[in-house]
C-alpha cells in the first residue's frame, strides 16, 4: 500500500477535521485547534497519505512535563521552559491502520524530539490506544493533579511517558 507522511498544511486542516471526526468523535476540537497547532508548531505535524488521499495526521509539540493542554483548547504559544516532546493527537482511518504508518511517524516525532534535546515523550492516551502507545515505549504514570483533566477527555483517559535517551557518542 502507497503510505506517504508529509508536512501539515493550513490546506489540509479540511481534511484533518474530517479524519478527526471520523476517528475521534466523542473527542470533538474545533479547527482553530488544529489550525493553531500547525502555526506553532509546523515541525510536529503531518498528514498522511495513501493512494495520495488523506487518511490520517499528527498534532504534536515541545510541552511541560506533567501538564497536559484541555480538550478543545488553544495554546497561545509554545513554552519557553518545554521539556517534554507532547503528542497531542494520532489519527488514523481504517484504511490506513495495520499499514505501520503510525509507527513510522511516532518514531519520526520520537526523533524530532531527541534532536531537540527534549528528555521525554508525553500523551494523553484515549479510545483504547494504551496497547499501541506501550508497544512504542510509552508507559502510564499516575499524575493525580492530573486527574480532573484526564476526565475531561474520558475515564480511561491515562497519561503516559517515553523517557528518551541521546545516544551515547564514542569521540
Amino acid at each position: 500500500m502507497p503510505i506517504h507522511w508529509r508536512p501539515l498544511t493550513t490546506l489540509d486542516l479540511p481534511a484533518v477535521e474530517a479524519i478527526a471526526a471520523e476517528v475521534h468523535p466523542h473527542f470533538p476540537e474545533d479547527t482553530a485547534v488544529f489550525a493553531e497547532r500547525q502555526r506553532l508548531y509546523p515541525e510536529g505535524t503531518r498528514l498522511l497519505e495513501v493512494h495520495g488521499k488523506p487518511a490520517g495526521y499528527i498534532l504534536s509539540h515541545p510541552w511541560r512535563f506533567g501538564a497536559i493542554p484541555a480538550l478543545n483548547s488553544r495554546l497561545g504559544h509554545i513554552p519557553a521552559d518545554a521539556d517534554t516532546y507532547y503528542i497531542h493527537d494520532l489519527a488514523l482511518l481504517p484504511t490506513a491502520r495495520g499499514s505501520g504508518a503510525a509507527a513510522m511517524v511516532v518514531t519520526d516525532m520520537i526523533d524530532h524530539a531527541l534532536r531537540a534535546g527534549l528528555g521525554s515523550a508525553t500523551l494523553v492516551a484515549v479510545n483504547n490506544s494504551l496497547p499501541f502507545w506501550t508497544h512504542q515505549g510509552f508507559a502510564p504514570v499516575e499524575r493525580p493533579e492530573l486527574s480532573d483533566k484526564l476526565r475531561s477527555y474520558e475515564e480511561a483517559a491515562c497519561y503516559m511517558v517515553r523517557r528518551l535517551a541521546r545516544p551515547s557518542r564514542s569521540d
